[in-house]
């Protein structure tokens, strides 16, 4: 394979650039001419493709976002847009892409191989931690630090107040940011869209904590459970103690990426180079029991996740006694 190209789609993550720099340098120093595509697939289609040199990724390892920007395209969804994007990449006789994000982005790049024959290898970039085929997705660690860190200001406050404070994560179809934050920050509830979340129960296991002298409350929120105000006024209507909701929203996207989200990056980039190298395609990069790994990139939505959230869920339960 002589001619490659990078993009970065959906949701930015810290260690995407991780990711792009480990891709771009790896082919570099195989020989292979690497193109950048801004924008992901809306750039795809609007031909914002351009060589990459090595300067293009010096100095990003520790960035947080994308350098190569990120959109949405709802318009690759239609095969004829697709195949519009197709010809901007063969017209430069690009043979393979690495595409770095989250499940929409991995149907694109599933649709775009098999319509066009473009060689596809995907790299899991979200902070949700909801692709299959991996125990971790590149930024899930840097934001569950971001939000424990969170957490540890936002007790201080509830302490002092003696408050129950709601704190909304990402999260709108995998609760694993909300529940390793419970765990890890100590909290003394969890919400997650996988389990059922009777506010009745919530409600009953703070009053008991109250009989037994805690004086405040953390709570964990996936927004996939549904709106954290609607829940907080719920939960005003069955207990006494001051309720109080806080969305950390986009703050949890950004940052300097961790050092674990930098070597998975790292790692991936150059696995996502060797399969194309070797003539390769249609697969994703994943890490489980931490070995790299890869599955047909429809593993992603069709396959069997490692990872079992229920030993957790009960664990935070019985943490939050």
């Amino acid at each position: 394979m002589k001619k490659i190209a990078i993009l970065t789609s959906g949701g930015d993550s810290p260690g995407m650039n991780a990711a792009i720099r480990s891709a771009a340098k790896i082919a570099m120093s195989k020989g292979i001419k690497v193109y950048g595509i801004q924008r992901g697939y809306l750039g795809m289609l609007n031909d914002e493709i351009f060589p990459m040199d090595d300067r293009f990724v010096s100095g990003i390892i520790d960035r947080g976002g994308t350098r190569l920007l990120t959109a949405r395209c709802l318009e690759f969804k239609d095969p004829k847009f697709r195949a519009i994007a197709a010809h901007n990449l063969k017209k430069r006789e690009i043979e393979g892409i690495v595409v770095i994000g989250g499940d929409g982005s991995y149907r694109g790049a599933d649709a775009l191989s098999k319509e066009h024959g473009i060689k596809v290898v995907g790299i899991p970039g979200t902070i949700d931690n909801d692709i299959k085929g991996t125990d971790f997705t590149l930024g899930f660690d840097t934001c569950l630090n971001t939000i424990l860190d969170a957490i540890s200001k936002i007790r201080d406050t509830a302490t002092s107040h003696e408050r129950t404070i709601l704190i909304e994560v990402m999260g709108r179809h995998a609760g694993d940011l909300a529940l390793q934050a419970c765990i890890a920050g100590g909290g003394d509830g969890v919400l997650i869209p996988e389990m059922d979340n009777p506010i009745e129960l919530l409600a009953l296991q703070i009053k008991e904590r109250r009989k037994h002298g805690k004086l405040h409350d953390i709570v964990l929120v996936a927004e996939g459970v549904g709106k954290v105000q609607d829940i907080e006024e719920a939960l005003k209507e069955r207990i006494t103690t001051e309720v109080r909701s806080v969305v950390l929203g986009h703050v949890q996207r950004g940052g300097t990426p961790s050092g674990f989200d930098r070597m998975l990056a790292t790692r991936m980039g150059a696995k996502a180079i060797e399969i194309l190298e070797n003539d390769e395609g249609g697969v994703m990069v994943g890490l489980e029991n931490n070995k790299l790994v890869t599955h047909p990139i429809s593993y992603a939505w069709d396959g069997e996740r490692n990872y079992s959230i229920n030993d957790d869920y009960e664990l935070a339960l019985t943490l939050a006694k």
